[in-house]
């Protein structure tokens, strides 16, 4: 099979790879559709240490190939989806309700491309299927199953984070796919006041469509003196980081009032100093302000639940797909992806089943 790695730092390509045969309580999946995610883009930077000629990919649907002899409750040929978090669901961390820590490590849920091979590939192996792959409903496309396995589960989870009550108000910082999920998820909570911070204008328009009351151009103005004069000086509940920078990470801080809860989403590994949190804003430690970081939650009901909310309408992330390659094409899918060309913001990629 064809398998999109990781050569080494900095530089990917596709290579042939045999097919993985399934443990008892796994599954192959033929892989049907996929996506580049920014972390991928970390990863071939050398934020995330993996080894070389890794599987990249943690975005991926597909039919059942094979199933291991203990796994119960699904078939091949089936179309299933499965998280970018494959926790086993059975560890400690796990039962205390913390999947993506899985057996204690930490992010130890995140497998794909981390411990073993990604699922950018013809076909790819799922631990604990039986917990882990979530069948796709019939009616619900490929394309929005996708969204469930990463983008919308982690924006989810920041949005939960956030611990909104209804008619609350939260700022969003930045809105890559992560940042536009979270801003779907606080529309879903009942955010009374939803600011989103973001300078490109196809994102800000995106943001807008996804329930966005306000955005805030960082480019124009300073982001948090804006935010506190549209709360009239009170600032917000709470604060989504979903970029992974210092200065948006200290900006939740600004911008959230006595007693807000900051939801940090980003991932920081690209820049390696210490998050710095200012203390006046904080309180000098006494503010009352909750700080949350979180990630993709992972497991077959999770994905349910996100299913549901689009096969009733309620969702739709499919406009977050700004472009579609055939998996001939993932080296320039993946190339746009890095450096931002042409607006992308998610790569929608095909897999040809006749090349299986």
């Amino acid at each position: 099979m064809r398998a999109f790695v990781l050569r080494k730092v900095g530089e990917v390509g596709v290579i042939e790879k045999p097919v993985p045969e399934p443990g008892p309580n796994d599954a192959v999946v033929r892989t049907t559709a996929a996506m580049v995610c920014t972390t991928d883009v970390h990863t071939m930077r050398g934020a995330i240490p993996v080894a070389p000629d890794v599987t990249l990919g943690h975005e991926a649907v597909g039919v059942v190939h094979a199933l291991g002899s203990a796994v119960e409750g699904l078939a091949k040929g089936q179309r299933v989806a499965v998280a970018g978090v494959t926790p086993c669901f059975q560890c400690d961390a796990c039962q205390r309700g913390f999947s993506s820590q899985c057996q204690g490590r930490m992010l130890g849920g995140a497998r794909f491309t981390n411990r073993r091979d990604g699922n950018m590939a013809q076909y790819f192996l799922v631990n604990n299927a039986q917990a882990n792959l979530a069948p796709i409903p019939e009616g619900l496309s490929d394309h929005k199953a996708l969204y469930a396995t990463d983008m919308l589960s982690t924006g989810f989870v920041a949005a939960e984070h956030a611990e909104l009550a209804l008619g609350e108000t939260v700022a969003i910082f930045a809105q890559g796919a992560v940042g536009l999920s979270a801003t779907i998820g606080c529309r879903l909570r009942g955010a009374g006041l939803i600011i989103a911070v973001e300078s490109v204008p196809a994102r800000q328009d995106l943001a807008r469509r996804f329930g966005a009351d306000l955005v805030v151009d960082h480019t124009r103005c300073d982001p948090v003196a804006r935010i506190l004069e549209l709360t009239d000086g009170q600032g917000v509940d709470a604060a989504i980081e979903a970029l992974g920078a210092p200065q948006t990470w200290e900006a939740t801080f600004r911008v959230t009032k006595p007693g807000g809860r900051i939801s940090n989403v980003g991932y920081h590994g690209e820049v390696p100093e210490p998050l710095k949190i200012p203390l006046e804003p904080f309180g000098y430690g006494m503010s009352d302000k909750q700080v949350y970081g979180g990630f993709n939650r992972g497991g077959r009901g999770w994905l349910r639940r996100i299913f549901r909310l689009m096969e009733t309408g309620k969702v739709d992330p499919t406009p977050m797909t700004t472009h579609e390659f055939g998996f001939d094409e993932i080296e320039r899918a993946f190339r746009m992806m890095a450096s931002k060309e042409g607006g992308i913001i998610k790569p929608l990629i095909h897999f040809d089943a006749d090349s299986a």
